[in-house]
């Protein structure tokens, strides 16, 4: 079957969580799901933002239902609050799909930690999601969910080893951006090895959303505003660029299309614009051995340890 971006599948009934949904690819795959019907808890840090976004989902999605989309407070930087984010999640009952949208692209000049210790972009893009994708790894395994994981065309361009992901020695601003991509494919697709391994009805994808900017996106009160320089900057990489709305086609279509397998790797046609397509990953993210490395990386980061047994009984009949 032909994949219509602009006409899903009815979603009636779904719940989906997307973290980073006040603006950019995380606003347009929330605003997607609802068109499509599903429910979407709609996270970010804050909650004024946060306010705006349902808002213009309202506006844009008028015969949406009243309770289409619920707020949820979550800084994925921060450990504790992807703790509590998830434990609110986990009270609502059986999730359908995460995506782990949220995150830092344009990373600081120098290196700066959370408040966890943590270099704030490897923290916010990889870390903050492996530990929100342990934490709800029950919710999705009552309903046979989802997680996405969202790469990036950088992961090819430079494909850095992380073997210092904290970056303690040779920070720059590039290469601690690339560096939490190829980790978090990485954990993506090592995901979908344990996933399997221990036999949890959850598949884990990575999708990116190729080469997405705010120039070429609709303006949107609240959630996307750019400047005329903007517009006109980002305007002259058309042949190249396309919007977020389009960006999120992608992610969209790797968390709710029925055919789409774990371990997969999903983008826009020709690599950064158009229709979302089945991709090759960057080698490196898909190295077993680097992949374990960084799970282990991970897991004693934030000290989290994804239930797989846990998630794997409770769903034995």
């Amino acid at each position: 079957m032909t994949w219509d971006p602009r006409s899903l599948p009815d979603l009636s009934g779904r719940v989906y969580l997307v973290t980073g949904s006040n603006a950019g690819l995380g606003y347009f795959a929330s605003e997607q799901l609802v068109r499509a019907g599903a429910k979407v808890l709609m996270s970010a840090r804050h909650p004024n933002r946060l306010s705006a976004a349902r808002a213009a989902i309202r506006r844009r999605v008028p015969d949406a239902a009243a309770d289409a989309t619920e707020p949820l407070i979550l800084d994925t930087s921060n450990l504790a609050s992807v703790r509590s984010a998830a434990a609110s999640v986990r009270g609502k009952g059986g999730l359908d799909g995460v995506l782990l949208n949220a995150g830092i692209v344009h990373a600081p000049k120098t290196r700066e930690t959370t408040i966890d210790g943590h270099e704030v972009v490897f923290a916010t893009n990889a870390l903050g999601h492996y530990a929100l994708g342990g934490e709800l790894l029950t919710a999705l395994a009552a309903a046979s969910g989802r997680m996405v994981w969202l790469g990036s065309m950088s992961t090819s361009l430079t494909p850095y080893d992380p073997v210092d992901p904290q970056l303690a020695d040779g920070y720059t601003a590039w290469r601690a951006y690339v560096q939490s991509k190829v980790a978090t494919a990485a954990l993506g697709f090592e995901a979908d090895r344990r996933l399997r391994a221990a036999e949890v009805p959850v598949t884990s994808v990575v999708a990116h959303p190729g080469y997405s900017t705010g120039g070429r996106t609709p303006g949107i009160v609240g959630v996307n505003e750019p400047s005329r320089a903007k517009r006109f900057r980002d305007n002259l990489q058309a042949a190249i660029a396309q919007s977020k709305e389009r960006g999120a086609w992608s992610l969209v279509r790797a968390l709710i299309d029925p055919d789409v397998e774990g371990g997969e790797f999903w983008g826009p046609r020709t690599g950064s614009r158009g229709e979302p397509r089945l991709q090759t990953a960057a080698k490196i993210t898909r190295d077993p051995e680097v992949g374990a490395r960084l799970w282990d990386v991970a897991e004693t980061a934030t000290g989290v340890h994804w239930p797989f047994e846990v998630a794997a009984r409770s769903t034995q009949v």
